[in-house]
């Protein structure tokens, strides 16, 4: 019976009862199999044949034991996966709420300029509960993250409190604060929009980073831009306007404004022409450096000198829209 503890090592799946013989010489060396056969028939006749449904039970039990082995670490494998991915979208959707309840709160605060106690602390609360569950904890490692344009939402920076209360006042009003990260030039354009009667132009400031900490950045600031105004292209004039309680009809008026269009769209190409102002920045203060507290694809949470708080979301972030 030598024969049969040597011929149960052989892949018995692939075996069948009566095995074409250029089946078992096709790969003489993995095994030497043809041999083996020919010494078995001429030394134990029938029994080799008796034998033969023993190995074949014996195949079947072994494949009935491999298949249970295999079936239980699958079996419990979907298992513990389905459990980690009903997870995941738990903690993105609690995530998600969060971020939709900062945003939400910032309704009225103009960035951050008119904003009372009460809702400041609200707006704080809800900033440390998304920075305790900051999906990127190496941000400076993260850079195409942290690549793109990000509109500034709400800020504690005092330091533009005078340009935002400026627009209070004023025909002149700040459409947006941007930020745009280029990751692979290690550079940084601060940007403020402005809006008037007649043009928009804006006002940048182009820095380069260097990573400090897997948080932080250190940004050193080279030059000032003034953009070439962008003056309006069409001015829409009401039909009527009520002035000192009495409703004047601008009717009369149509041919003037006409004139006004003519001219103003003439002055556009001319003055769009024009290169920006560029100037350099070369002084003590040219220096900065933010902490990245917290990171995703639509929100960005950023800490400066003094404790300021920041608070960015991505352009084409659907937190964006009202």
């Amino acid at each position: 019976m030598a024969f049969v503890s040597q011929f149960s090592q052989l892949p018995c799946r692939t075996l069948s009862l009566n095995p074409p013989q250029t089946q078992l010489i096709s790969k003489p060396l993995i095994f030497p199999i043809g041999p083996i056969v020919a010494g078995a028939r001429a030394a134990a006749g029938k029994l080799a044949i008796s034998a033969r449904p023993v190995f074949k039970v014996r195949a079947v039990e072994n494949d009935d034991e491999r298949g249970e082995e295999k079936k239980r670490p699958y079996a419990d494998g979907p298992a513990v996966a389905v459990a980690e991915e009903e997870e995941k979208p738990l903690e993105q959707s609690e995530i998600y709420k969060l971020k939709k309840a900062l945003v939400d709160s910032f309704y009225g605060t103009d960035r951050g300029l008119r904003v009372n106690s009460e809702t400041r602390a609200e707006i704080l609360e809800l900033i440390a509960q998304l920075e305790a569950k900051n999906p990127t904890p190496a941000p400076t490692e993260a850079l195409s993250l942290l690549n793109g344009k990000w509109i500034l939402a709400y800020t504690s920076f005092s330091g533009l409190f005078p340009l935002l209360s400026r627009s209070t006042f004023s025909l002149v009003k700040v459409e947006e604060i941007s930020q745009t990260i280029d990751s692979e030039g290690f550079t940084v354009q601060n940007s403020v929009l402005f809006s008037g009667p007649l043009a928009t132009t804006s006002i940048s400031t182009n820095a380069k980073f260097e990573v400090r900490s897997p948080q932080r950045v250190q940004i050193m600031f080279e030059e000032g831009v003034i953009g070439t105004p962008q003056l309006t292209d069409s001015i829409v004039i009401p039909e009527n306007v009520e002035f000192l309680g009495q409703k004047i009809e601008l009717s009369a008026f149509s041919g003037i404004i006409s004139s006004i269009q003519d001219t103003a769209s003439n002055v556009v190409k001319t003055i769009s022409s024009q290169p920006p102002i560029k100037f350099p920045i070369s002084n003590a203060k040219a220096e900065s450096w933010l902490l990245t507290t917290y990171l995703d694809e639509d929100v960005r949470i950023s800490r400066g000198d003094g404790g300021s708080v920041f608070v960015l979301i991505k352009e084409g972030s659907a937190l964006l829209s009202p």
